[in-house]
């Protein structure tokens, strides 16, 4: 597959010397792109620029005619573009097409926003003068996207962005741009007008571009503390407004009051499910010192159990990881939590199969402390440390330790340290009785402190970001 940007409507040809590979099998090149840079994000600004103000006006009804039409497309497609997610990204078909469907229900839910874009009139203290407040599309916003989700981030960006009128250049991840390809395909199929929606492929220059580019007018970004403290930066320094997702270490309290197999399988599920490579995966387990030994046991036997395969094989529980770097930083955390005290009680290493990939078995490592590396350091594959604590008040201390804040969970039959639990521990997010990871597409998302920055994400929230506000005084 040779994949090309989407500038102004058409579809933009170059050398091709990129390539995507299936992380399921190392020797089948997935797409074939091309790598951009300052001038293709020149010209897709350009091009957004010139779009804005048509699609600005444009009755709501327009826009959320596209929008819909854009998430059916994706539902009568989802297995297609759910094999082709599995083969690039690496997380199995049904995770793969759930999230395809999960996109599909963004554009619908955001098809219906678009009309409903509210404004407001207040009462002048002066007589004779009537106030009101318009919401109006910020302009050309430019999206940076991680490959974790490669069709659903995009997605919980694009929709709302253009539900409200703004146009979009969207930079995805150099590991899945075939996802993201097809995405702006199927826009462009469903009727988009030129120039409203444009895609620059490439490493992480056009994302540096983007960031910079004085003819963007606001940033999401979603991927690493790292790059998202660079891409805030630039934002900032020009004016822009942005909107920054960076990760999580999310914690998982486990008291002693809990079902001990519910609290197994809560944390099997956010901990290695989708390889683990989810921002809100519970990558530390805190567990009370009275059920500690058992708890820990029975996680280590489930997790030793799990299938680890190729995505597209239907016995498939886990998939590979992402690349060999991750692969390689994954390894390498295992090694510095033994190093710290750690004991390793099951997977920890590369796995080898039928097709070379990168697999990785469903790690555990349990003994470990609050300040350890593998407590305070976001990992993104599928290994979970846990933490012995003597009571709640511990756990609490423990799970608003360090500097992430995305979602945060407990697993109790106590409501009152449920209801505690949910006011005091700081996360963005707060799951009782789930998995830290999995979220709906209608509510808000997005963390505290180092986890994000700027107004939230999805739902009814997105109008925060992707609008600005305009007070109008009428006299007589």
């Amino acid at each position: 597959m040779k994949l090309s940007h989407l500038i102004d409507g058409e579809w933009i040809t170059a050398e091709t010397p990129s390539a995507s590979v299936n992380p399921s099998n190392t020797e089948e090149v997935v797409a074939h792109y091309p790598s951009g840079g300052a001038a293709e994000v020149d010209a897709a600004v350009a091009a957004a620029r010139r779009a804005f103000g048509g699609w600005s006006s444009a009755s709501p009804e327009v826009r959320a005619d596209l929008l819909d039409r854009v998430g059916a497309a994706l539902m009568v497609r989802a297995a297609e573009l759910g094999e082709l997610l599995a083969r690039e990204e690496g997380k199995t078909r049904a995770e793969a097409v759930g999230e395809v469907m999960r996109a599909a229900r963004i554009f619908k839910y955001f098809a219906g926003e678009a009309l409903r874009r509210h404004g407001r009139t207040l009462e002048s203290t002066r007589p004779g003068l009537e106030v009101e407040i318009w919401r109006e599309a910020v302009g050309v916003v430019g999206l940076i996207t991680p490959w974790n989700f490669p069709i659903a981030i995009p997605a919980w960006k694009a929709a709302p962005a253009l539900a409200f009128g703004n146009t979009v250049v969207l930079k995805p991840a150099h590991l899945t741009p075939a996802v993201a390809h097809a995405l702006a395909a199927i826009i462009q199929e469903c009727g988009a007008p030129a120039g409203i929606f444009n895609l620059v492929l490439g490493p992480g220059e056009v994302g540096a571009a983007i960031a910079a580019h004085q003819g963007i007018d606001a940033i999401s970004f979603t991927g690493s503390q790292a790059v998202g403290a660079k891409v805030g930066q630039a934002a900032v320094a020009r004016g822009a407004r942005v909107q920054l997702e960076m990760g999580g270490k999310n914690p998982l309290v486990v008291l002693a009051d809990a079902d001990l197999d519910r609290a197994v399988g809560i944390a099997l599920d956010g901990g290695f499910f989708q390889t683990g490579q989810r921002c809100t995966a519970s990558s530390r387990v805190i567990v009370e010192d009275a059920v500690h030994d058992r708890f820990v046991a029975a996680l280590a036997e489930r997790a030793a159990a799990l299938k680890v395969g190729p995505a597209l094989d239907p016995a498939t529980e886990v998939g590979p990881v992402s690349s060999e770097s991750q692969l390689e930083r994954n390894l390498g955390y295992v090694g510095i939590a033994a190093a710290e005290g750690g004991r390793l009680l099951t997977g920890g290493e590369r796995l080898t199969l039928d097709t070379p990939g990168y697999f990785m078995r469903p790690t555990l490592i349990a003994d470990t402390a609050p300040g350890m590396r593998i407590n305070s350091e976001e990992v993104f594959g599928p290994l979970v440390s846990t933490i012995r604590v003597k009571d709640y008040d511990e756990a609490l201390a423990v799970a608003n330790d360090g500097e992430f804040g995305l979602s945060a969970g407990i697993v109790t039959s106590n409501l009152a340290r449920v209801r505690h639990f949910r006011r005091n521990v700081r996360a963005g997010m707060v799951m009782v009785n789930l998995p830290t990871a999995g979220v709906d597409y209608h509510v808000p998302f997005g963390g505290t402190r180092g986890s994000s920055y700027g107004p939230r994400e999805q739902g009814y929230a997105a109008v925060d970001f992707y609008t600005q506000m305009k007070t109008v005084y009428v006299g007589d």
